[in-house]
């Protein structure tokens, strides 16, 4: 468990240094594969960096900029992989949502859906700003889990891990956004695969998702979002435990 100080020591040292299965085709299919975080064929230049990002020398340019931009860690299951589209096609949106739902519960996957609308807001802020960190409350102390929303994706590890690992640090908890249905049902599915069962429950990966698109969707939070990534030095940690209710240790 973390508190504010050494969060805020951590930060400051990076920062200047089964309803309806036989709508799906492969009931035990997992969206993802597990493989370090730093495994990834894009070639990265300096201005693909936001710019208090490379100004994260103590773990050097090369170890912080793949991280922070553009990776393709994980091997992405296409949606007619795991469900029949066309079947799907003839629901009604709630019946969607309620089927993707209930067949991701128990499974070591989390099941969402959203609007297209807000869906186009979080890609949108995204762009602008991709990365953040939130606190994850454990018993009497909490857990900062490093946050970097590229959609269609968004993707999760602990903030100890990758100060470590650097690119290494393989993510804990990933999150795809498929839009077939988006024009055509205003929906957009959400699914949550945990890479790591050890590092998290269904539970905490669900809190996980529903914190981060609260903080991109939800205007006065959003600001916080932008702080971190535009004013990294007047960022301050105990203003998301706050926006959280959580105690300042």
């Amino acid at each position: 468990m973390q508190s504010v100080s050494s969060i805020s020591r951590i930060w400051r040292s990076i920062a200047s240094n089964a309803r309806n299965l036989f709508l799906f085709k492969d009931p035990f299919v997992r969206s993802f594969s597990t493989v370090p975080i730093g495994v990834t064929s894009r070639k990265l230049h300096r201005s693909d960096i936001p710019y208090h990002f490379l100004k994260w020398g103590s773990l050097g340019f090369c170890r912080t900029s793949r991280f922070a931009t553009g990776f393709s860690p994980l091997e992405h299951k296409p949606l007619d992989s795991i469900v029949d589209i066309e079947r799907l096609k003839n629901r009604y949106p709630d019946d969607i949502a309620s089927i993707w739902d209930d067949y991701h519960i128990g499974r070591g996957h989390i099941g969402a859906t959203m609007t297209a609308k807000l869906y186009h807001l979080l890609e949108h802020r995204a762009k602008e700003c991709r990365y953040f960190v939130i606190p994850l409350w454990r018993g009497s102390g909490y857990t900062t889990m490093f946050v970097q929303v590229q959609t269609p994706h968004i993707l999760f590890t602990g903030l100890e891990d990758y100060k470590a690992r650097g690119t290494q640090a393989s993510p804990y908890f990933t999150v795809s956004f498929y839009t077939e249905f988006a024009e055509s049902k205003d929906l957009v599915l959400i699914r949550g695969d945990i890479v790591f069962t050890s590092k998290l429950t269904d539970s905490e990966a669900k809190w996980l998702l529903e914190t981060a698109q609260s903080f991109y969707l939800n205007d006065v939070r959003y600001k916080l979002v932008e702080r971190f990534n535009k004013e990294t030095r007047d960022f301050e940690f105990k203003d998301v435990l706050q926006a959280l209710d959580m105690p300042i240790l």
